[in-house]
């Protein structure tokens, strides 16, 4: 059958990245504690075109996911953007999984059980020398305490739910539990999914005891990655969802 996608282009425009988006597909991730965890991802695929060809072969790179059966591991990610240089002709590759982590987590004082859902994300990069980049990215609900309204109100405090977003470069594998907790450290108070009374009273307590700006979250956690030997490049970004204004709070710090 003809193949258009192979026909010659003439507008002498190359296309920087051109593939998939959104495709759903189940995945298998590392586990710090059960030793691997299921899951559902959303996977982005991407590969350079040059000038001279009229398009890439769409259905090959659901092909090659099909064929990998995906674990996501670093190993993993270099053999996937390998396959897909070399089955798509291109001279760079791009993948992006993104996907549901699950930890089970324990209330502070009754030590009732809960899971508690992250969002977790792989991007991988091979650049036409075959260097290959990957970045391991979480996102993690938090609490926080305003320190000023804390400092000047009589009673009480203004406190909102936030998000922290921190992406890391490293040398050696990095479990996603320790930047999850690595991000959790450094806010008022952690978010669970199962409190009992005790429980809401000795995080109310702890927040209020720990105020924190998105300015002071993101201090600390660059402040942690800076005296990591292992991390290589961070960007770290903190959101308040603000419960008595009409905007949310931000902060980002991006390293060297």
């Amino acid at each position: 059958m003809k193949d258009t996608q192979n026909q010659r282009d003439y507008r002498n425009i190359p296309i920087d990245k051109v593939g998939i988006k959104n495709l759903r597909y189940p995945i298998t991730v590392g586990d710090r504690r059960e030793g691997k965890q299921h899951t559902v991802a959303t996977i982005n695929m991407y590969v350079d075109l040059p000038h001279e060809y009229k398009g890439t072969h769409m259905s090959r790179f659901v092909e090659m996911l099909h064929v990998l059966q995906p674990e996501i591991s670093l190993q993993r990610f270099s053999e996937i953007l390998t396959n897909m240089k070399k089955h798509l002709n291109a001279a760079s590759a791009h993948i992006e999984v993104t996907f549901p982590y699950f930890i089970e987590k324990k209330a502070p004082v009754s030590s009732s059980p809960g899971l508690m859902d992250y969002t977790c994300r792989i991007t991988g990069t091979s650049d036409p020398e075959g260097k290959i980049d990957l970045v391991s990215e979480v996102i993690v609900p938090i609490s926080s305490v305003c320190p000023c309204s804390l400092e000047i109100s009589d009673s009480g405090a203004h406190n909102q739910r936030g998000e922290v977003q921190l992406a890391t470069r490293f040398k050696k594998f990095i479990w996603m539990e320790d930047m999850i907790e690595l991000v959790e450290a450094a806010a008022s108070s952690d978010v669970y999914s199962v409190l009992k009374r005790a429980d809401e009273k000795s995080v109310t307590e702890t927040a209020f005891a720990n105020p924190k700006f998105v300015e002071d979250i993101v201090r600390d956690i660059a402040k942690k990655l800076q005296e990591d030997d292992n991390i290589t490049w961070f960007s770290v970004s903190a959101e308040n969802f603000e419960s008595i204004h009409n905007h949310s709070a931000y902060a980002h710090i991006t390293s060297d």
